[in-house]
């Protein structure tokens, strides 16, 4: 494993956050992997940690496979297997579909962590960001990034 440290002389550590607006269409994976590797770019990320956070209960974030859609399919069916929308819910007043979506944005992740080095995202090869939307109809969804790190320049 290679290390490398440098004192604070070295460095200059900042932050950027930003917000990025995802219009959903329903129950789905919405690939944010692109938009979030060109805000990085935009920034001028160096090395440091990103946080990409969801503002929602209904909806949730992922990484997970880009390379084949079976992989989507598969996911978004276990959650409908252990969430349905036909059992008897207390909390029913917006709609069959709500209680199930908080139940699956609690089965995953509000918030990722992602190593970045060089301004680039230490994904693997097979990996993407994704917003999952829990909920029947399309939404608007906010997305917040927050970069910790150096910047390059």
């Amino acid at each position: 494993m290679q290390m490398t440290t440098r004192s604070p002389a070295d460095t200059t550590v900042g932050q950027a956050f930003d917000t990025l607006a995802v219009q959903t269409r329903g129950p789905g994976l919405s690939d944010q992997t692109a938009a979030v590797r060109g805000w990085l770019a935009q920034i001028g990320a160096g090395d440091g940690l990103l946080t990409v956070f969801i503002r929602h209960t209904s909806a949730s974030l992922l990484i997970q496979e880009h390379a084949d859609p079976d992989v989507h399919t598969d996911l978004l069916d276990a959650l409908e297997r252990l969430a349905p929308r036909d059992r008897p819910y207390v909390h029913d007043i917006e709609g069959p579909d709500d209680m199930p979506a908080h139940i699956k944005a609690a089965l995953t992740a509000t918030s990722l962590s992602i190593p970045i080095k060089a301004g680039k995202m230490l994904l693997g090869t097979w990996q993407g960001i994704y917003v999952v939307e829990h909920r029947d109809r399309s939404h608007r969804r906010e997305v917040v990034l927050h970069y910790l790190g150096t910047f390059d320049g």
